[in-house]
């Protein structure tokens, strides 16, 4: 039994549900494998469909988004993986975070889902994750990015109800009053590294309305604010409030937590996470049909098995890191171990 991993138990079963990643060709096509991988290891009991969506070739694309390798094709179908082909009407290379957007549109109708950045590790037991799919919430594990705001512009408060104006949405209670006016935690924000619905149709075609009206009808508050890379994640928040979600829809400390691990590089995983994340992912990463594949992508092959990683790990005290993420990914570069 794999780190971390409980067994099912047997006089239960977990409502089925499906799991969606994006891959395409280069990194996220590893990325997607290993997730696969780390799925297969740490929550056996999963018994949905697991989908890694690729977009196809076309004209927002100058070069073909899909998957060519064999061999990474074998090891998705050996690994219970489906490939989801998905076209890119709308975005494309210009905005590669909308194929979390698009993808969705070609799931199964009418079937809950769970969306996960490629770049998450499993690391325990989704079974154990108590999802209420009618009532959709996302990543907490976020930053106040987004609205930038400026000396004589638009605040919080301004930006964010002018958002909700625009769909006819209730501001006041996408808002927790535990924090002060003009603090961005006050204001519904979150990662788009997860989310989670019980029909990825409904919530794909209003994420993608939501989405397209912000950026080519944005509304004169935001008339200085960045959308590239955070669209998603301006958009994000207004259809799980719209659908009846909000923050604190799952337990703390489950996802991005004790049953996922939202790594997002290989050398900020060995510098900052667990011991516990560490040893998953080296024991997911150790049989040889797996390795042989995943030996194929530079950073996996020196990170995970010609232990870069460990040096990069042994630079910080886990229990001591700097607080900006920037410091820690400038200790790396100045001693030659970055990597993505």
């Amino acid at each position: 039994m794999a780190p971390g991993q409980s067994p099912i138990s047997s006089d239960t079963t977990p409502a089925a549900f499906n799991i969606v990643v994006i891959g395409q060709s280069g990194r996220l096509s590893y990325e997607a494998a290993l997730f696969a991988a780390s799925l297969r290891a740490m929550s056996p009991g999963h018994n949905g469909r697991l989908f890694i969506a690729t977009p196809q070739p076309g004209e927002r694309w100058p070069n073909d988004p899909s998957i060519p390798d064999p061999d990474l094709l074998d090891l998705y179908t050996r690994l219970g993986a489906e490939i989801l082909p998905f076209e890119s009407r709308h975005f494309g290379a210009d905005y590669p975070y909308g194929n979390k957007i698009e993808a969705l549109l070609s799931l199964p109708e009418g079937e809950p889902f769970v969306f996960f950045d490629t770049d998450t590790l499993v690391t325990g037991d989704l079974a154990s994750v108590p999802f209420d799919f009618d009532r959709p919430t996302a990543s907490m594990r976020r930053e106040g990015t987004w609205p930038k705001i400026e000396l004589y512009g638009p605040g919080y408060e301004a930006t964010w109800r002018a958002l909700y104006d625009r769909f006819g949405l209730e501001f006041e209670t996408s808002q927790d009053p535990a924090w002060p006016r003009e603090y961005w935690k006050r204001y519904l924000y979150f990662n788009a590294g997860y989310f989670f619905y019980r029909c990825p149709r409904i919530f794909g075609q209003r994420f993608l309305d939501y989405a397209l009206s912000i950026r080519d009808d944005p509304p004169e508050a935001l008339v200085c604010q960045p959308l590239d890379p955070w669209l998603d994640q301006v958009a994000l928040p207004l259809v799980i409030h719209s659908l009846g979600g909000g923050r604190d829809t799952l337990p703390a400390g489950l996802l991005d937590g004790t049953v996922t691990c939202h790594y997002r590089l290989f050398p900020l995983l060995y510098a900052r996470e667990s011991d516990r994340v560490v040893e998953v992912l080296e024991d997911v990463c150790a049989p040889n049909w797996i390795k042989k594949v995943l030996k194929g992508y530079e950073p996996m092959k020196r990170m995970i098995y010609q232990g870069r990683g460990a040096k990069v790990r042994a630079l910080f005290d886990q229990e001591s890191l700097p607080r900006k993420e920037q410091a820690i990914r400038n200790r790396i570069k100045a001693n030659g171990f970055w990597m993505r």
